[in-house]
């Protein structure tokens, strides 16, 4: 996400390495690229001059604070002109009214149906009950998809299959609603194109008839300037109260997220990344503006670890790591926990510094398979006693995953090695020399 914008930023703040103050020469340079850079990310050309501009005015003339450097100075204006252009601050759902209507609109192909799913599931996670209302009378396939994602999420969903008007679906759905309990209406609608008058006369009908508390712009983070260029055009009809950009954990060059805000002076609400259900994040602007300069992310790294965080599992892990009990069947545990926060690769470039050494690393949801199918060969007893493991059984375990015996030995070497550390940890503990708690666990 955004690697390429991130790299050239990178490069611009080179011109102020080894500068013992900002001058006009060596700023001049540093915006010229910024510049080149947020064009090559497909944001337009009124945007990236007036963002430069505004950085050269708190720029220029700028002393050295202690001991931050020229760079360091430049990087932290950039962050707060980034935070700035991007929304300055999270903007939440109003959930006020109950029910709570959504509408969610976009063009085709957008990922509307996909985000409705997985705002059904976040707003469960709030302990809201929310209804899936299939609008798309167009695409019978869009129902369908629809359908299995609210079975799959475990939420009721309001389908009128014979039915071919939108909006009596959209207000039949609200009476079924009231009538049923449920506090957050979803609404989603047919993927249209801006150029469609009759198309985008619906939807305009459909907000007109229901008057919804939200309505969601739904954007492809991967079309930049033309996604911003058709928000314009939808907000001019809907007058929307929110954007969600989906798609970015593709090859996101960073215009929409960049641009739209600016453009048409409505918030980013989430940002959403692949298909499983719970990859839904709000959207941060600070935490995004970090991301992009390479700071990493690590408040959004720990709301997901805390989302997974077990209290009593916890304890018991904590206790067994205390006692040098811990076993595969533990790893394979936290292995799980590990994969429910997310894509990997985008959890790591969380991590300050990280992004940039994992540009050319090959990192997916399938890193873990070999551990997981190695420990998965082994039976209960195996893995609860990892001492048992003889050469017999590792070869059974070799045959059962599908690896060699070699690849069998390394793993039991690591796991081993793994234990002695949390071992040492555990020493330290003990001794106060790490004020007595294991990071992430408590007693």
């Amino acid at each position: 996400m955004f690697n390429s914008l991130s790299e050239k930023l990178e490069s611009a703040f080179k011109h102020l390495k080894g500068q013992a103050r900002i001058n006009d020469l060596n700023v001049a340079n540093t915006l010229k690229d910024i510049r080149k850079a947020l064009l090559d990310a497909d944001v337009n050309f009124k945007i990236a001059k007036e963002f430069t501009d505004k950085i050269k005015d708190k720029a220029i003339g700028e002393k050295v604070i202690n001991a931050i450097s020229p760079g360091q100075l430049m990087v932290k204006i950039v962050q707060d002109e980034l935070t700035a252009l991007m929304g300055s601050e999270a903007s939440l759902l109003d959930l006020t009214k109950s029910p709570t209507i959504i509408l969610v609109a976009g063009l085709q192909g957008s990922g509307k149906t996909t985000f409705s799913g997985k705002l059904a599931t976040y707003l469960k996670a709030q302990k809201k009950s929310p209804l899936l209302v299939a609008a798309d009378i167009y695409r019978p396939a869009a129902m369908d998809q629809l359908t299995v994602l609210a079975e799959q999420i475990g939420v009721d969903i309001f389908v009128e299959r014979e039915n071919k008007n939108a909006v009596s679906i959209a207000e039949n759905a609200i009476a079924y609603a009231k009538a049923n309990n449920k506090n957050v209406i979803i609404i989603d609608t047919a993927g249209r194109l801006a150029v469609d008058e009759i198309m985008m006369n619906e939807v305009a009908d459909i907000k007109k008839a229901i008057q919804p508390q939200e309505i969601l712009f739904v954007v492809d983070a991967m079309t930049g300037q033309d996604a911003v260029n058709t928000a314009q055009v939808f907000n001019e009809r809907l007058d929307f109260t929110g954007v969600v950009l989906t798609k970015l954990d593709g090859d996101t060059r960073g215009g929409a997220a960049l641009s739209i805000k600016y453009t048409v002076n409505k918030p980013i609400k989430f940002m959403s990344s692949g298909e499983k259900m719970d990859t839904l994040d709000i959207f941060y602007p600070d935490r995004m503006a970090q991301r992009i300069l390479g700071m990493g992310d690590i408040s959004s790294l720990v709301e997901k670890a805390q989302a997974q965080y077990d209290e009593a599992e916890a304890k018991k892990l904590e206790k067994k790591i205390r006692k040098n009990q811990f076993d595969f069947e533990d790893f394979l545990s936290q292995i799980q926990q590990i994969k429910k926060m997310g894509n990997l690769k985008d959890l790591m470039g969380m991590i300050p510094g990280m992004g940039k050494s994992l540009k050319d690393v090959d990192i997916n949801d399938n890193s873990f398979k070999a551990v997981e199918s190695i420990i998965q060969s082994m039976t209960v007893l195996e893995r609860r006693n990892p001492d048992l493991l003889s050469p017999s059984r590792k070869q059974r375990i070799a045959k059962g995953s599908g690896k060699d015996i070699g690849e069998i030995n390394a793993f039991i070497k690591q796991f081993d090695q793994m234990k002695q550390m949390m071992k040492q940890m555990n020493g330290q503990m003990a001794g106060g020399g790490m004020g007595g708690k294991l990071p992430g666990l408590r007693r």
